[in-house]
């Protein structure tokens, strides 16, 4: 391990940080809400920090190894956490405990959209701001963006993107040098945000709110300027347009720069990831809004399909954004979107859950072993599109799932020592471990009201998701740390 190159590069990524205290500076002198001084001082402090970590080891240059990206990329996400609660902690409104500031920032980070914060739509403009920037930042990765900085100033970013990218299939680069990946995958990022943020401007909402809930959406993030979130609008024009760059959102954004780069569009539909995601959000989305009018919870058959789409590619993409209380909706609903919410959204997206690919492959896995036994003699590879999957990553999936089921097991279970009731603890933890962010019983609208212990075992599980379980188990593990 070399403990110099990771203070170096935490220190840097500490010091670009800061700067993200400065547009909420600006915002808050521009509407004059006297919330300003509260992120300079936290500019200051995080920068001093980078600072304090980087002048010893500055000098100190060699390059990453596997095993630094590893604990560079846990380090970051937990110091940025802890540092991105910083000015939510300082500021008088909200007042918040230290707990709800972590909370909150871990939550904008990952893009899980829980929050602890009610009454948003009297907070100072600079704050809102700068939780739906948290999220933008938090969207790709923040250290996918490093990369695209750090090799300028000698340091490999290889390590870091392996560790980083979502998915199981990670070794694939879409440019020869991985700065080169980082920059592509951020200018479609951007340009993704800049259409969001102008239909939404042009669909009637403020500029701010424009560009705010364009953060969120093309991060799958769904925190909103508002307590009542796509609900406060009240326009089926405005949800439809969320419903599209959040589909947009959750593809991989692999595609994405095929389609910049070759100018079509005809790959999307030949990649069976994409053709599978959006056949599951379509089935979800019929059975939903079928369901809504049937038990006449829309008595209008247009309104049970504008919420019914709506929601099953909000949740179903890990998205969060509500324009109604689905939380409330009779039946098996809000249990068949939380599911959904495990799949979630494609490979090297913004989105959270198992990932559509992965889903895709313990069903032909399963489908499969149901032939071995009908065909013992058989050699019978998994394909995803014409080609064949090494055994290695189809073993790898259903490690990931067994994984995945025990940490969900064992944070549920912590949930309820804590006092919690069982449709709670289940949906806190489902929704967090997927970063979604809405769930059922107490943590419908917000997670105000649950005490703080659950609180940090939610942290966790966001983190959990967002690094994709074995990124951050991988370190605690004693394997790890042996030379």
């Amino acid at each position: 391990m070399q403990l110099a190159v990771v203070q170096r590069i935490l220190g840097l990524l500490l010091a670009l940080f800061s700067t993200a205290m400065l547009p909420p500076v600006i915002v808050s002198l521009f509407y004059r809400d006297g919330a300003g001084a509260e992120f300079l001082i936290a500019f200051g402090l995080i920068l001093g920090i980078g600072l304090l970590c980087w002048l010893p080891v500055r000098n100190y240059r060699q390059e990453l190894r596997l095993r630094d990206g590893f604990v560079v990329v846990v380090m970051f996400w937990v110091v940025l956490s802890l540092s991105g609660a910083l000015p939510l902690f300082l500021t008088a409104e909200p007042r918040l405990s230290f707990t709800d500031a972590v909370f909150e920032s871990v939550s904008g980070l990952t893009t899980t959209g829980a929050t602890v914060i009610t009454g948003l739509d009297n907070l100072p403009k600079s704050v809102l701001f700068y939780r739906q920037e948290l999220q933008w930042l938090g969207g790709m990765g923040i250290v996918v963006l490093a990369v695209a900085i750090l090799p300028m100033l000698g340091i490999g970013g290889m390590q870091l993107y392996r560790a980083e990218i979502p998915g199981p299939m990670k070794t694939t680069k879409l440019t020869p040098r991985i700065a080169e990946t980082a920059k592509a995958l951020w200018l479609i990022y951007l340009g993704l945000t800049i259409a969001c943020a102008t239909a939404y401007w042009i669909a009637g909402m403020t500029l701010f709110d424009a560009v705010g809930h364009s953060f969120s959406t093309i991060a799958i993030g769904g925190f909103s300027t508002h307590d009542a979130s796509m609900g406060y609008f009240n326009s089926p024009l405005i949800e439809m347009i969320a419903v599209f760059f959040m589909l947009l959102a959750g593809v991989n954004f692999s595609l994405h720069f095929l389609a910049w780069r070759h100018r079509t569009v005809g790959h999307y539909w030949q990649d069976e990831e994409f053709r599978t995601y959006l056949s599951v959000l379509a089935g979800v989305a019929a059975l939903t809004s079928s369901y809504l009018w049937i038990t006449h919870s829309f008595d209008n058959p247009l309104l049970a399909l504008q919420h019914g789409i709506f929601h099953a590619v909000s949740i179903g993409t890990t998205t969060g954004f509500t324009s109604s209380d689905y939380y409330s909706w009779p039946g098996f609903l809000p249990i068949l979107l939380l599911m959904t919410s495990y799949i979630g959204g494609c490979a090297a997206s913004t989105a959270g859950g198992m990932k559509v690919i992965r889903i895709l492959l313990l069903y032909k896995q399963g489908v499969r072993e149901i032939k071995r036994l009908i065909h013992p003699s058989a050699i019978m590879p998994i394909k995803i599109g014409s080609k064949s999957l090494p055994d290695r990553i189809v073993e790898g999936v259903g490690g990931f799932m067994a994984v995945y089921v025990a940490c969900f097991i064992v944070m549920y279970l912590l949930l309820l020592a804590t006092g919690l009731d069982m449709i709670t603890s289940f949906s806190a933890v489902t929704a967090c471990l997927n970063n979604l962010g809405p769930g059922l019983g107490q943590v419908g609208a917000h997670y105000e009201v649950i005490n703080a212990a659950s609180k940090w075992v939610l942290c966790f599980a966001m983190l959990l998701g967002r690094l994709e379980i074995f990124t951050l188990l991988v370190i605690l593990s004693p394997t790890f740390w042996r030379r």
